[in-house]
């Protein structure tokens, strides 16, 4: 049986990795947060208390570390610059070096934002980032202390991530039950990734000895205001949809316009084609029906 710890476990790919993995009698699990909840099985750990983190490590062993721990509140990260830094930053680091100590593979999630969303064609995996905001900088340096302090590495950077949460999905859906007309941006392009397609790639990879970066988002791009049709379209809702310049949409972090992952280590590498966002959108839809 391999130990296999999850950080962030409360988040939502941190609950997709455990609905696949729990019944799986393989694995015995081990789940941290930043808090811990009442209830659950899930312990406290600040990933990015070193002391912390090389105590829990060294005490439990793990096999594979799964980090799906990190600030993604992109604007927030912009005014709580040494906070971003120290979740985003110095815990993949302490991670990493832990799970070198001991010798176990460590999956890290990154993200799109690492790049600046200059360009119009996907980014691969080997095209050098260039992050725009502080969230995206941050987990770029995350990315690079990783590769430094492990050699069983794998680094999935991933894109507009929903499932069992806070999520675009989930604040749309709540707009259109208090309003007629909702304006969403038009002009930033990505690839809406499920959580649960994102943890069945962690969980391929996690079983392999390929290590490095990998892109793992749904196949396919969208702009936001696609995404946010396709929601409404999916659960029936009848909105007043309006398509706007980032111009106007006045955010405090600035985000990569074009920033659609192209899955090309996980395809040559290993054969695996990841769902296409439409299609993992309809299996998600219908589940939040079924509940």
């Amino acid at each position: 049986m391999q130990k296999v710890m999850i950080t962030g476990a409360s988040g939502q790919l941190g609950l997709a990795l455990y609905r696949l993995l729990q019944d799986n009698s393989a694995y015995e699990l081990l789940r941290t947060s930043a808090f811990a909840n009442e209830g659950s099985t899930i312990q406290a750990l600040d990933i990015a208390e070193e002391h912390a983190v090389n105590e829990y490590i060294q005490a439990h062993k793990p096999d594979i570390i799964l980090n799906c721990a990190a600030m993604t509140a992109v604007d927030l990260c912009e005014t709580e610059q040494e906070t971003a830094y120290r979740i985003n930053a110095l815990g993949p680091k302490y991670l990493a070096a832990a799970a070198e100590q001991i010798g176990a593979k460590l999956v890290h999630v990154s993200t799109d934002y690492v790049y600046d969303g200059m360009g119009n064609e996907p980014y691969t995996e080997e095209l050098t980032p260039n992050p725009l905001s502080v969230y995206g900088r941050t987990k770029l340096e995350g990315e690079v202390f990783v590769r430094e302090n492990c050699e069983k590495y794998f680094i999935l950077r991933t894109a507009w991530v929903y499932g069992e949460g806070k999520n675009f999905v989930k604040t749309m859906l709540r707009l259109a039950e208090q309003n007629n007309m909702i304006r969403v941006v038009a002009d930033q392009y990505g690839t809406p990734t499920s959580a649960l397609e994102l943890a069945r790639v962690i969980i391929f990879l996690m079983n392999t000895e390929s290590y490095g970066v990998y892109h793992a988002t749904g196949e396919g791009s969208a702009s936001w205001y696609e995404f946010a049709k396709t929601i409404f379209e999916e659960t029936g809702k009848t909105v007043d949809l309006e398509p706007i310049p980032t111009s106007e949409y006045k955010v405090a972090a600035k985000r990569p316009m074009y920033s659609v992952l192209d899955n090309k280590a996980l395809r040559e590498r290993h054969g695996y084609v990841m769902m296409d966002w439409r299609l993992a959108f309809k299996e998600y839809v219908s589940e939040l029906n079924a509940e």
